[in-house]
């Protein structure tokens, strides 16, 4: 099966993420539009190959079953909500998710309005949100975002189904997060770094019997019961305004309950009070739950 090529692609210059609901009955009709899907992905990826675009699209797991009801990915469940009040990690279904990514801001524009005609009539916005690289790769707090991901032809292993009719795909998370700056800001660099559990300037990550228990890397670092990694493919960009700043988070992995391990381990700690001291300084504003299926099944409208 071929994967979308969204999944696993490597970092990008610029995104576009748009998220729609489907209009009451309009199932059958967009099931269609998606066939064109991944002839659209590279006909976009041909017409500017140094643009180096990148398409996703996903569906939610609350509109799958009405869009295919021919059969359904495993282990697609709801988004795992977290925590309460200001830390938390609230979910906010949608049906569709599409990421652009290129390297050429033009081009990721392009395809916006390529998937707002394709959709036209059958959908409405929800949200769209611009993402952009930040200096070398770094989150708005400063910091290097995604140093442990996955590399080379590991990022596959990782981020796609191996097996069954839904070989592949990806189990997607999104979440759209909105930092505290004036909070973060107030804090010194040392401090700052005992958040993350690693070096600002130089991105050095602490030895493991220095980091605080309510570091982020200590809290989101998990392994299973064999000493394996639990290990996700990051697709994550800064977002930012004149009055606002975050961080579009989007998990790709072949199940979802890595993802749903971290967040647990984030918000609700490891039961003696070390929760991630990160959630203090930014809020979740979204969280969703999406399969990008291969192109084989978009193609064959879900046929099992």
């Amino acid at each position: 099966m071929t994967a979308q090529a969204g999944v696993c692609a490597e970092p990008n210059l610029h995104a576009y993420y748009l998220f729609f609901n489907i209009l009451p009955g309009r199932q059958p009709e967009v099931r269609e539009r998606l066939k064109a899907v991944p002839a659209l992905w590279r006909e976009l990826a041909a017409s500017d190959p140094d643009a180096a675009f990148s398409g996703l699209a996903a569906i939610g797991s609350e509109a799958w079953d009405e869009l295919y009801p021919q059969g359904r990915p495993a282990e697609l469940t709801a988004f795992p909500a977290q925590g309460e009040g200001e830390r938390s990690a609230p979910a906010t279904p949608v049906d569709l998710f599409f990421q652009l990514r290129a390297d050429r801001l033009d081009v990721a524009w392009i395809a916006v309005q390529r998937v707002m005609a394709l959709l036209a009539g059958l959908v409405a916005l929800q949200d769209e949100r611009q993402g952009f690289r930040y200096l070398d790769s770094r989150d708005m707090t400063g910091f290097v975002d995604g140093t442990e991901n996955p590399e080379g032809e590991h990022r596959a292993e990782v981020a796609l189904v191996a097996e069954g009719p839904f070989a592949g795909g990806s189990y997607v998370h999104v979440q759209r997060f909105q930092h505290r700056m004036t909070r973060w800001q107030q804090l010194a660099v040392k401090e700052q770094e005992d958040v993350y559990g690693r070096t600002k300037a130089d991105n050095i990550e602490y030895a493991s019997a220095d980091k605080p228990l309510t570091a982020h890397t200590k809290r989101t670092s998990l392994k299973d019961a064999a000493g394996n990694s639990l290990e996700i493919l990051r697709q994550s960009m800064p977002w930012g305004s004149a009055t606002e700043q975050g961080l579009v988070f989007i998990s790709c992995c072949n199940t979802p309950h890595h993802f749903t391990a971290m967040l647990e381990s984030m918000y609700r700690g490891d039961g003696e009070g070390h929760f991630d001291h990160l959630t203090l300084y930014t809020q979740a504003q979204t969280g969703a739950a999406f399969f990008a299926p291969s192109e084989e099944w978009l193609l064959s409208q879900g046929d099992v």
